[in-house]
């Protein structure tokens, strides 16, 4: 089990999967982050849907009991096409959040573009890009960065979490371009 100190905050990230869970943990002291650990739940082995749910409980129960996180930052679900893998995934993000209900621990669900947008400062980076400027800001040695981007996928969420808490909320309407600027705008627009 982890001491902390009363300046410090951790922060568990979560990117789910069915097959393969990445988390990643990270401690803030002050303004600066720095890794704890990150890694994998790999469910692959285990054919039976609901002994994968278990599981899933189990080891992000355990990650809680170790690391104590004050808060779990949770990668929301991409809207693909397969009605089936969307299920699937939903159950498996389902329970992570259920272990964090269960430790009392807050939960904040960010949309993977939120993610990618706020450690690369571009919504459409890869995962490789992601993973390497984690790398950057994290200064994680190259021989400690994970086999699967699913770990450094669930630490960008928890990295993301830690740049959107020292950002106040506001009123501000946000637009995602100048077209949908323009569109919620027209009586702006001079014609």
């Amino acid at each position: 089990m982890i001491k902390k100190s009363n300046t410090e905050k951790i922060i568990l990230g979560i990117d789910p999967g069915t097959n393969v869970m990445g988390y990643g943990v990270i401690r803030i002291i002050g303004n600066k982050a720095e890794l704890m650990v990150m890694g994998v739940i790999d469910m692959r082995k285990e054919s039976d849907p609901y002994l994968r749910l278990g599981k899933i409980f189990d080891r992000v129960t355990g990650i809680i009991d170790s690391y104590l996180p004050d808060e779990m930052a949770i990668e929301a679900p991409f809207f693909g096409k397969n009605v089936q893998s969307m299920l699937k995934l939903g159950r498996a993000q389902g329970v992570a959040i259920a272990a964090a209900i269960h430790h009392s621990v807050p939960i904040h669900e960010y949309a993977p573009l939120k993610i990618k947008m706020a450690i690369t400062g571009q919504g459409q980076a890869s995962k490789e890009q992601v993973a390497g400027m984690l790398q950057r800001l994290l200064h994680i040695q190259q021989d400690e960065m994970p086999k699967f981007m699913d770990a450094t996928d669930a630490l960008g969420a928890a990295y993301c979490h830690f740049l959107q808490m020292n950002r106040p909320e506001t009123d501000a309407k946000h637009y995602s371009s100048w077209k949908d600027f323009a569109t919620k705008n027209q009586s702006r627009i001079k014609k």
